[in-house]
C-alpha cells in the first residue's frame, strides 16, 4: 500500500509504472535494495522522522540515468574545448535577447518590485534567467529524485554534494505537500525557471506572489523574487559595478592576480603595482580579481570583476557564468531602451 503521506498518482501515471519495461524495474529495485540507499533511508528516518516504507516507496521508483552521469561529467580535455567566445555565443543572442525583452515587457511590474525590495538591478535578475533556462523555455525534463539518487549514489565523485541535495528534496516535498516523484528539472537536480537546487529553494526561494506556496516552474513572479533574494543574501552591493573592462600593460605581471581566481581580493593600487587598471581609465572603489576570458587562438579578454560579480559566480562557479549573465543583461537593458527611445 502506498504510504498516506504520499500524495497518489494520477491514474495515467500509475498505469505507466506498473507496464515499466524490465530494464526498468530493474533499475529501479537496485535503489531501493541497495545497501547505501537503506543506510540514507534510515538517516532519513533517524534526523528527519521519514516514514522508511514511504522512502522505500520512492527509492522503488528512482531509476538510474546514465544520460545523467554523461551530461555532468567534465570533458576529457577541458582546456581544449574552453572557449569564452564559443560559450557567450550560446547565451548573447537574438533569441535570448528578444526573449528576454519581451520577459521584461510581461513582467515589469514585478521585475522592477523585486529590484527595489532587495537592491539586484532589474538587468541582473533578467540576465540570470535567461541564461538559466530562456525565461522558462528549457527547464529540464529529467524526473528529479531520479537524476538526484544517480548522482547521490553513482557518482562518487560529487556524491556527498548531491545526497544533500536529495535530501533537500525529500524535505522540500513534505513541506510543499508534494509527491517527491512529481518534481521535473535538470540532469543535476535543478528547478524551476530560475533552475534552483533543493536547498537553495528551502534557503532562498519567495513567495513573490503572495498565493501562500512557492512555485518557480509556473509563478514567474515567485522566480523574480527568488532570484533577487538569492543575489542580496549572498552578498549582493547595492548601486556599486559588477565588472569592467582591464587594461594591461606591457610589461604586467599577471601570473600572481590569476592565481587568485575569482575572488576579489585586490585594490587599484595593487592591480596597477601588477601593470593593470580599468580600461576607461576612471578605477571604480573597491577591491576585484582580475579575470581572465580565454578563447583559443585569439586575444583573452580581460576584465576586473568586483564583489557583485563574484556574487553571481554563487549561483554557477565560473566567470564565463557570471560574464555571460551580466553582458546577456545589459544587451536587454539596451535592447529594451533603444526601444523605448524609438517610441
Amino acid at each position: 500500500m502506498r504510504p498516506s503521506y504520499l500524495l497518489p498518482l494520477a491514474g495515467a501515471a500509475s498505469l505507466l509504472i506498473s507496464l515499466a519495461a524490465p530494464e526498468y524495474a530493474r533499475a529501479a529495485e537496485r535503489y531501493a535494495d541497495r545497501p547505501e540507499t537503506q543506510q540514507f533511508i534510515q538517516e532519513m528516518h533517524e534526523r528527519h522522522g521519514f516514514d522508511k516504507d514511504a522512502l522505500s516507496y520512492v527509492f522503488r521508483r528512482a531509476q538510474h540515468l546514465p544520460s545523467v552521469i554523461k551530461a555532468i561529467s567534465p570533458p576529457l580535455d577541458p582546456v581544449a574545448v574552453r572557449s569564452w567566445q564559443r560559450y557567450r555565443g550560446r547565451f548573447i543572442e537574438p533569441i535570448r535577447i528578444k526573449a528576454g525583452l519581451a520577459f521584461w515587457a510581461r513582467h515589469q511590474d514585478s521585475i522592477r518590485a523585486a529590484s527595489e525590495k532587495y537592491g539586484v538591478p532589474e538587468e541582473i535578475i533578467v540576465g540570470i534567467i535567461g541564461v538559466e533556462t530562456i525565461y522558462g523555455r528549457n527547464t529540464g525534463n529529467y524526473q528529479t529524485v531520479s537524476a538526484l539518487s544517480t548522482l547521490a549514489f553513482d557518482y562518487p565523485r560529487r556524491a556527498e554534494l548531491f545526497r544533500g541535495e536529495l535530501e533537500n528534496l525529500l524535505l522540500m516535498a513534505r513541506e510543499q505537500g508534494r509527491d517527491p516523484l512529481d518534481y521535473q528539472g535538470s540532469y543535476a537536480g535543478a528547478l524551476g525557471l530560475p533552475q534552483f537546487l533543493p536547498s537553495s529553494v528551502r534557503n532562498y526561494a519567495v513567495d513573490f506572489d503572495g498565493d501562500g506556496r512557492i512555485d518557480l516552474l509556473n509563478s514567474p513572479k515567485d522566480a523574480i523574487g527568488s532570484v533577487a533574494r538569492y543575489m542580496q543574501m549572498h552578498g549582493w552591493e547595492s548601486g556599486t559595478p559588477v565588472a569592467v573592462r582591464a587594461s594591461v600593460g606591457g610589461d604586467a605581471n599577471l601570473v600572481p592576480l590569476l592565481a587568485n581566481d575569482i575572488n576579489p581580493a585586490f585594490d587599484a593600487a595593487t592591480l596597477a603595482s601588477h601593470g593593470v587598471r580599468a580600461a576607461s581609465g576612471e578605477t571604480p572603489a573597491g577591491k576585484a580579481a582580475f579575470v581572465e576570458l580565454v578563447t583559443p587562438g585569439e586575444d583573452s579578454e580581460y576584465w576586473l570583476g568586483y564583489q557583485n560579480f563574484y556574487v553571481i559566480t554563487r549561483y554557477n562557479r565560473s566567470s564565463f557564468y557570471a560574464m555571460s549573465v551580466f553582458q546577456l543583461g545589459e544587451a536587454i537593458k539596451a535592447a529594451r531602451e533603444a526601444a523605448m527611445a524609438r517610441r
